[in-house]
């Protein structure tokens, strides 16, 4: 599902002016554009749309978040915050983005495993790089030297003084 263009089927909508208290349970994909007051367990998808409203956790495979929530959110897959979300409280997901605006007070746990130690890079990998990085700088110096490369490039580049 991450990463591909999939169509999610909305089975639940929670409208506008509607108020939920209490807990809420759905299977398949829930739209909530009101308010639940209580903590909200969904097979497939939440859709927290920007007038949304949860007071309570969200358990969910993928959340999509737009509105206001305080309370954590775990989803496994994804969690998507849009430019309109306010989140206070703590997300567990293995996905997560962030748009610019969007608010987030809480921690975040990627379910990844970390060690005491960062793997080393492989040793090729870092010599062909070096050769790589070296080979650019002897051709751009070659470029220098036959005057193709203009002063107004290499200012740019940080690398020569702009005459007048």
């Amino acid at each position: 599902m991450i990463g591909k263009k999939s169509e999610i089927r909305i089975t639940t909508i929670i409208g506008r002016d509607a108020e939920c208290n209490g807990d809420f349970s759905s299977g398949g994909s829930v739209r909530i554009d009101g308010t639940v007051n209580g903590d909200i367990n969904v097979s497939e998808t939440v859709i927290l749309g920007a007038t949304g409203v949860v007071n309570g956790d969200i358990t969910t495979k993928v959340a999509i978040i737009g509105g206001e929530i305080i309370g954590t959110i775990n989803a496994p897959e994804k969690t998507e915050l849009t430019s309109t979300a306010r989140v206070l409280g703590d997300i567990t997901t293995k996905t997560i983005v962030i748009d610019e605006n969007a608010i987030f007070q809480g921690s975040c746990n990627m379910n990844q495993e970390v060690t005491g130690k960062r793997a080393k890079p492989n040793s090729k990998a870092v010599k062909d790089g070096k050769k790589n990085a070296k080979a650019a700088i002897v051709e751009a110096l070659k470029e220098v030297e036959d005057g193709e490369g203009s002063s107004e490039a290499m200012f740019e580049a940080g690398q020569a003084p702009l005459r007048d």
